[in-house]
C-alpha cells in the first residue's frame, strides 16, 4: 500500500511544472542557513522546519523529480501507517482498503507531487493517530515518547495541521490522562513557537479573502481533490463512523466504549480542520485555503475503508468495485493535475510564447517570477533590464530592481511583460504597476496571451509607439 500510494504520487512529478509556491521552496532552500533565518523573520517562518530539511535535500540537485520526491515518500509513509491503523481499529482488510482509497485520491497525487510540506503534514497526522493508538493499547513510557514526537512533527510540518489535535482529546481516559497530556503538551511546543511567528507575519497572507460557511459544501472536493468521488467517500466516511460507533465488545457484551471514542476521534479528524480553520479566519485573520485541509484526506479514506470492510457479504468484491469506481470517477482530475499546466503557473509555456529578437527586453510584473524563468530558461532570453541583483531580497522572494523603468527601456523597441494573473488583471483598471510604467515609457500593447487556468500567467508584447 505504501508503494502503491507513493508510486501514484510520484507518477505526476515530472508532468506539471513547478508553480510559485514550489519555486519559493527553491528560493528558500538554496539560501545559507543565516539567510533562511533572516527570511523566516519576515515571511514563511512557519515553514522553516521544512525549508531546513529541503536545504539539505537540494544539496543533491534541484531537478523537478528530486524536489518532489520527498513529498511522494511522505505519501507512501502515510499510506503505510494508515493501513496499519485500519488493521488496529478493525481488520487488515479495512487497512488495505483505506490505503487503496487514499492512493487513488487526486489530492494525494497533487500534494504527493508538490514541493511543499503538505504531504509531510498528512503523514505526520496519520503518524500521530497511529502512535496514540499504540500508546493507549499498551501505555508504556517509550510509546508516549513516540506519541509526543509524532505530535511535534504535526506541529512542525504545517501550522494548521494542529487543527486535528483536539480530536485526540476524545480518546483521553483517566488511567492515561497524565502521560497523554504531558506528551501532547510537549509535542505542541513547536506549534506555539511557529504560531507566534506566523501571527507576526500575517501580512504575508493578506491576499486570502474572508470565507463564509458555504465553503464547507466544497470540503469533500477539497479533501479528495475531486467532487464526485469526494461526495461518495464523504457519505461512506459517515457510514464508517457509524460502523465503529456500533461495534460490539470482543466478549459480545454490548457496545465498545473504546470504539465509540475512536469513532468520534476519526470524525473529528475529518471535520475539525475545516470547522476550526474557518473559526480562526473569523477570530484572527483570514486563513481559509483549500490546501491547508489536505490533512483530513487520510481520515476520509480511513473511515470509508472501515465502512467497506464492514460489508457482511463479499467484502473483497465490494472493496474492489469501490476502488475501481473511485478510479473511474477520479480519472478526469488525475489527468488535469498531470498536465503541464497542472499547477496553474506554466512558465515553460510562457517561454515558448516569448519569441525574442535581439535587443528585446523583459519586465516582470512580480519580481519573484524571475526564480521560475531562471530555473526553466534554456536558451537566450530577452534582456532583464530591471534586474539589480542575482540574489533575491533577504526578507522575501522578490528581487531588487531598478526603479527608473523609462531609462532602462531607453533606445529599445520591444519589451515583453510577464505577470501572474489574467490579461484583464494586468491591462485594465489599476492593473500591474510595471505594465503602466512600460506604457508611460512610450510603449503600446501589441498582443497578449494567457496560459489558461486561473490565475495562470500572461505574456504581453509592447512595442515603441
Amino acid at each position: 500500500m505504501a508503494l502503491l500510494a507513493g508510486g501514484a504520487a510520484f507518477s505526476g512529478t515530472g508532468s506539471a511544472t513547478l508553480n510559485g509556491d514550489e519555486l519559493a521552496t527553491i528560493s528558500s532552500a538554496t539560501r545559507s542557513l543565516p539567510g533562511m533565518w533572516e527570511l523566516a523573520q519576515h515571511i514563511d517562518g512557519h515553514f522553516l522546519p521544512y525549508y531546513v530539511f529541503m536545504h539539505v535535500w537540494v544539496k543533491a540537485g534541484t531537478a523537478e523529480l528530486w524536489l518532489r520526491l520527498p513529498s511522494a515518500i511522505a505519501i507512501g509513509v502515510a499510506a503505510w501507517l494508515l493501513a496499519d491503523l485500519g488493521r488496529r481499529l478493525h481488520s487488515a482488510r479495512a487497512g488495505v482498503i483505506a490505503a487503496a482509497l487514499f492512493a487513488i485520491l487526486p489530492s494525494v497525487s497533487y500534494f504527493g507531487a508538490f514541493a511543499r510540506s503538505y504531504a509531510f503534514a498528512a503523514a505526520a497526522v496519520v503518524f500521530s493517530f497511529w502512535a496514540l493508538h499504540r500508546a493507549l493499547d499498551r501505555p508504556r513510557g517509550g510509546r508516549w515518547v513516540v506519541y509526543g514526537v509524532a505530535v511535534a512533527l504535526v506541529c512542525s510540518t504545517h501550522l494548521f495541521a494542529v487543527l486535528v489535535l483536539p480530536a485526540h482529546l476524545v480518546l483521553a481516559r483517566r488511567a492515561v490522562l497524565a502521560p497523554m497530556v504531558a506528551a501532547l503538551a510537549a509535542g505542541c511546543v513547536p506549534a506555539a513557537v511557529l504560531g507566534l511567528i506566523g501571527y507576526g507575519e500575517r501580512h504575508a497572507i493578506s491576499w486570502i479573502p474572508q470565507r463564509g460557511p458555504e465553503v464547507w459544501l466544497k470540503f469533500p472536493k477539497m479533501a479528495a481533490g475531486t467532487t464526485a468521488l469526494g461526495v461518495v467517500l464523504f457519505a461512506m466516511a459517515l457510514a464508517g463512523a457509524v460502523v465503529l460507533w456500533s461495534a460490539r465488545r470482543a466478549d459480545g457484551g454490548g457496545r465498545s466504549p473504546r470504539d465509540r471514542a475512536w469513532a468520534l476521534a476519526l470524525a473529528g479528524w475529518l471535520i475539525l480542520p475545516p470547522l476550526l480553520l474557518l473559526a480562526v479566519s473569523h477570530l484572527l485573520t483570514p486563513v481559509y485555503v483549500d490546501r491547508y485541509l489536505f490533512v483530513a484526506a487520510p481520515a476520509l479514506a480511513l473511515l470509508a475503508g472501515l465502512a467497506v470492510a464492514a460489508v457482511p457479504r463479499f467484502p473483497v468484491v465490494v472493496a474492489t468495485v469501490v476502488v475501481l469506481l473511485g478510479c473511474v470517477l477520479a480519472i478526469p482530475d488525475h489527468l488535469e493535475i498531470r498536465e503541464e499546466n497542472g499547477r496553474f503557473e506554466n512558465i515553460p509555456w510562457a517561454l515558448r510564447v516569448i519569441k525574442a529578437e535581439p535587443e528585446d527586453a523583459i519586465v516582470y510584473g512580480q519580481s519573484q517570477l524571475r526564480t521560475g524563468f531562471d530555473y526553466y530558461a534554456d536558451s537566450a532570453m530577452p534582456v532583464d533590464v530591471l534586474r539589480a541583483s542575482d540574489a533575491p531580497q533577504a526578507d522575501g522572494f522578490g528581487y531588487p530592481e531598478r526603479s527608473d523603468v523609462s531609462a532602462a527601456l531607453d533606445g529599445l523597441e520591444r519589451v515583453w511583460v510577464v505577470w501572474r494573473g489574467t490579461k484583464k488583471s494586468g491591462l485594465e483598471g489599476d492593473g500591474i504597476r510595471r505594465v503602466e510604467e512600460v506604457r508611460q515609457s512610450g510603449f503600446e500593447l501589441s498582443g497578449a496571451k494567457h496560459s489558461g487556468d486561473l490565475p495562470g500567467l500572461t505574456v504581453a508584447l509592447f512595442t515603441r509607439r
